[in-house]
């Protein structure tokens, strides 16, 4: 993986909505021992243990995970105007 991370990090990753496919967003996940292999990380997300591997796209911010949803989804001028 390019990107170090440690336990107890906060990173950012694009997540879709498994009941729309065509509905992603940028959520904050935690950094964290992979309880089912110790010598691994893992991502917590909604209290669900992803592992943290080279195929999972990891932001050390929101700015640059935005900046990578758009650039992979577009960003309409509708949506520049949702507030909710």
């Amino acid at each position: 993986m390019s990107q170090s991370f440690q336990p107890g990090q906060i990173v950012y990753v694009i997540i879709r909505n498994p009941h729309a496919q065509d509905v992603a967003n940028v959520q904050e996940a935690a950094v964290v021992q992979n309880p089912e292999s110790p010598d691994e990380l893992a991502l917590f997300l909604y209290e669900t243990y992803y592992p943290l591997t080279k195929e999972v796209a990891a932001y050390h911010t929101v700015n640059e995970a935005e900046m990578a949803y758009r650039e992979a989804f577009g960003f309409s001028e509708e949506m520049e105007n949702y507030f909710g």
